[in-house]
């Protein structure tokens, strides 16, 4: 099959064609989801396109042209309706971030080839792969916010779904073949519940951007007063805060700390970055140089044990990956190691507890993951 013997997919921007598409997707077991977003060309990402194939349609919904689609919560929460993702993480957090939808009974099929032991598990290479089909990929990072969105970029997003629901049936047939189908609802099941679970607080602007562990103290206070000027700068002009200037040019305002227009030309900033966010930029590192100096969030170091059991720990699951072929978090993903690292199980019971999501790891592996961390 070619993407020119396609049907046309139905493209829903009304409360009409909403409509249909919630009646067509509540009668089916199975449906195909994915998602577009414009995080590389605005400064707050949000979905701009929502995609859904059943086994006879597609759909492309257009959650800018809608009041609101939370109808489609209900459908996403159903435990009878399997919902197929390829690589889901992003796609879940970015829904439950703007709609608030949670997600039962999903099938990733970038998961199920990772487990199969694929080595490329990206969407276009299994589409070659297994439907001979090549996507052009000139799309992946197109503004997805502008409207109208053209042809190409609606057939190019169409593509994500159309032939997920196949690939889903020839993934289980794989998986339950090798007797990992098991294993591969755990990691669905993990997949949908931890999607956006991350409640550690997020570092201050500044002590994310890569280089500035050799600045000074003095340093750190300018190059936290340029990005808080960059975050303001991007904010206004709805860009992406790397889209005004990258974080090198941050690290070298911080190092040089340039006083005048002049000073920057010197260090090569461009006429453009001057003439736009020269004054800016200079007054943030005037700033800088006179606000009270920035402390480092402290890290908590683990202790000495736990380091020695997540060196054991990963060493075995690196060896048993090589066996396996596949990649060591298919063998045990880093949360769990790290978690049975920290609490140290003396015997099975204990170990339950920890892999109390992972069953089929717990009888597969106990007693070799307690005899490594031991």
């Amino acid at each position: 099959m070619t993407q020119k013997t396609l049907a046309q997919p139905i493209y829903v921007d009304t409360p009409s064609t909403l409509n249909i598409l919630l009646k067509d997707l509540s009668s089916e077991a199975i449906i195909a989801i994915d998602t577009e977003s414009n995080s590389l060309h605005a400064y707050k990402e949000q979905v701009c396109l929502i995609q859904f194939s059943t086994p006879s349609q597609d759909y492309l919904l257009d959650p800018l042209a809608l009041p609101n689609i939370d109808a489609l919560s209900p459908l996403f929460e159903n435990p009878e309706i399997e919902k197929i993702f390829h690589a889901a993480e992003y796609d879940l957090i970015c829904l439950k971030r703007d709609f608030g939808f949670r997600f039962v009974n999903i099938f990733d099929t970038m998961i199920a080839a990772r487990i199969l032991g694929y080595k490329k598990v990206g969407l276009g290479n299994l589409l070659e792969q297994k439907f001979n089909v090549k996507v052009n990929k000139k799309f992946q990072k197109a503004d997805w916010g502008k409207r109208p969105l053209t042809n190409d970029m609606l057939s190019y997003a169409r593509l994500d779904t159309h032939y997920l629901i196949e690939l889903r049936g020839i993934f289980k047939g794989e998986l339950e073949k090798t007797k990992k189908w098991d294993l591969a609802k755990e990691d669905f099941g993990i997949a949908s519940t931890m999607a956006g679970t991350n409640n550690r607080k997020p570092l201050p602007i500044w002590e994310r951007v890569g280089g500035r562990a050799k600045l000074d103290p003095r340093q750190a206070t300018v190059l936290n007063e340029v990005c808080l000027a960059r975050e303001k700068l991007a904010a206004k002009l709805n860009r992406p805060p790397f889209k005004i200037i990258g974080n090198k040019s941050l690290i070298q305002l911080a190092e040089v700390q340039p006083r005048t227009q002049r000073d920057m030309e010197i260090e090569g900033f461009s006429p453009r970055q001057i003439g736009r966010f020269g004054k800016a930029f200079l007054a943030a590192v005037e700033r800088g140089r006179h606000a009270d100096v920035v402390k480092r969030t402290p890290s908590s170091r683990p202790s000495d044990a736990f380091m020695f059991r997540f060196d054991k720990l990963r060493n075995w699951r690196k060896e048993k990956a090589k066996k396996m072929n596949v990649e060591s978090d298919v063998i045990l993903p880093r949360f769990l190691m790290e978690a049975v690292a920290k609490q140290n199980p003396n015997n099975l019971e204990e170990l339950s507890i920890i892999l109390e999501k992972s069953p089929w790891r717990l009888e597969k592996y106990g007693e070799e993951i307690l005899s490594a961390a031991g």
